[in-house]
């Protein structure tokens, strides 16, 4: 999960689900926010340093767009969660994949249909619950590289 497709999919998917709640008018207005910076973002040059702060950020910009799902808050807040995030799925792919791999995860946001049509029909329990399992994904993503652990870290014998 360091690089490629999954860390801006995830991020377009925990998008996804806070816009399920947003108002219907808000909708996609966010989602050209969201689609216009991630591919503006993927163009800005980082240098390699800079990587591991960016997937820091990547994975704290899941947790922080997931966890918006359990917050009543008001409409213009979906359009700061895309431009967020669309900055975020941005970077990370400059910095870690190709702009196929923005391409391939950016229908993935297209999930706020079905996701909203389930809030509207008393389901968003179900969106809530998808959106608890991306926070507790991305905070395992997130805290691997602090921890040690075998694969991870230089072996002893090299």
């Amino acid at each position: 999960m360091r690089g490629g497709f999954w860390p801006p999919a995830l991020l377009c998917a925990a998008l996804a689900f806070a816009l399920a709640f947003a108002p219907a008018r808000m909708r996609v207005l966010a989602l050209v926010v969201f689609v216009v910076l991630a591919l503006v973002g993927s163009r800005i040059p980082f240098p390699d340093r800079w990587a591991e702060i960016i997937f820091a950020g990547c994975w704290f910009s899941v947790i922080v767009t997931a966890l918006a799902v359990h917050i009543k808050a008001p409409a213009a807040s979906s359009i700061a969660l895309a431009a967020n995030a669309g900055l975020w799925a941005g970077t990370v792919t400059a910095v870690a994949g190709t702009p196929h791999d923005l391409v391939r995860a950016l229908p993935t946001v297209l999930l706020a249909f079905p996701a909203a049509w389930l809030v509207a029909n008393r389901a968003g329990i179900a969106i809530k619950v998808l959106a608890s399992w991306l926070v507790a994904i991305a905070i395992l993503v997130a805290a691997l590289p602090m921890v040690p652990t075998p694969g991870y870290e230089q072996d002893h014998m090299e």
